[in-house]
């Protein structure tokens, strides 16, 4: 009898330290998916989809999104003045399952505007989630 009550009071004692002890969120491992990410140009936007997974159960990621937008005159190049700007957009996001998919739109403003026959080109585009710290740098120039 005296075993019996030294067990569910042991038992007992396990419990309130499980309920006393807050658990610890699934933590994941946060990436990118590279191959479900796509970069497209439209005027002055520019606009990144894509993927991110591994999140476990966090409810939301925060997502930036920065690139240099460039003015191209229309010889096909970038004529070293002024007309070179930062792009910088972010968002809030919902995940599930442990993913997010996202789109973050961003428009450059150019002083002296960008107009025809000059276009407008990004570069150096990257995607930070900055809840995980982790970056997804995007290669080439688009368009």
């Amino acid at each position: 009898m005296h075993r019996t009550r030294t067990f569910i009071a042991s038992l007992f004692a396990l419990a309130a330290i499980f309920i006393a002890v807050p658990t610890a969120a699934w933590a994941g491992s946060p990436h990118f998916i590279k191959s479900a990410t796509t970069v497209s140009v439209s005027g002055n936007t520019l606009t990144v989809s894509g993927k991110e997974a591994g999140l476990g159960d966090v409810p939301t990621v925060h997502l930036s999104l920065t690139a240099d937008a460039l003015c191209i005159n229309g010889g096909g190049h970038h004529p070293k003045a002024v007309n070179k700007t930062g792009v910088a957009t972010d968002g809030q996001f919902p995940v599930f399952n442990g993913k997010v998919d996202f789109t973050l739109d961003g428009t450059a403003t150019f002083t002296p505007s960008c107009s025809p026959p000059m276009t407008v080109s990004f570069t150096n585009i990257k995607v930070t989630d900055t809840t995980n710290d982790i970056t997804l740098y995007i290669p080439g120039t688009f368009p």
